[in-house]
C-alpha cells in the first residue's frame, strides 16, 4: 500500500483523498470519451470542422451522461456506478424503439422508462486497489507506416516474414 503525504492548511485530510478519487473518475470519463466514443482518432482535416467534430463528441458525451444521471436518480444508486460503455450499447439497441412515428406519450415514457432499467440493471464493481497500467494490450501489425499519399505509396516487398517465406 502506498502512503502520500500533503502538507496544508487550506483543506482537511478527508477532503483531500476525496478530491484525489475524483480526480480518477475524470480520467476515467476521458477515457470513455476517447475509446468508448472513437474520439481517439479524428477524422475531420480542417481546423475548423475539428472544431466541430470534437464538439459533436461532447455533445452526444453529455447526452449520454444525462441519461446515466436520470436512470442512476430512478434507480437510486450513484451515478459512477453505471457502466458508459453498457449506457451507450443499450440506448443504440433502444434507439429504433424509442425513434417510431407511431408512439404514444405514454408509450416513449414507458420506453424511456426501460431504457433506464436497462441502464443500471449491471453496475460496475469497485475493485479497490485495481491497477490499470497504461501499455498497449496487442502488437502492432507489421505494415509500413502511411508517409506520404495514397497515390503514390507503393508496398515494400517482404515486409513480412511469412511472406518472404512464400514468396
Amino acid at each position: 500500500m502506498r502512503i502520500l503525504e500533503i502538507a496544508t492548511s487550506l483543506y482537511p485530510a478527508e477532503e483531500l483523498a476525496e478530491l484525489y478519487f475524483k480526480r480518477w473518475d475524470v480520467e476515467l470519463f476521458f477515457r470513455d470519451i476517447k475509446m468508448t466514443m472513437g474520439l481517439d482518432v479524428l477524422r475531420c482535416q480542417t481546423p475548423e470542422m475539428i472544431r466541430k467534430e470534437i464538439l459533436m463528441y461532447f455533445i452526444a458525451y453529455n447526452c449520454v451522461r444525462q441519461l446515466m444521471s436520470e436512470a442512476a436518480e430512478k434507480a437510486e444508486i450513484e451515478v459512477r456506478v453505471v457502466s458508459f460503455k453498457g449506457s451507450v450499447q443499450a440506448i443504440r439497441n433502444w434507439e429504433p424503439h424509442l425513434n417510431q412515428a407511431k408512439i404514444s406519450k405514454a408509450g416513449r415514457c414507458k420506453l424511456i422508462s426501460d431504457l433506464h432499467e436497462a441502464m443500471t440493471n449491471s453496475p460496475i464493481r469497485q475493485r479497490p486497489g485495481r491497477s490499470e497500467p497504461r501499455c498497449l494490450k496487442r502488437r502492432p501489425k507489421n505494415y509500413q507506416l502511411m508517409t506520404s499519399p495514397r497515390h503514390e505509396m507503393r508496398e515494400l516487398p517482404h515486409r513480412n516474414k511469412h511472406h518472404a517465406e512464400i514468396a
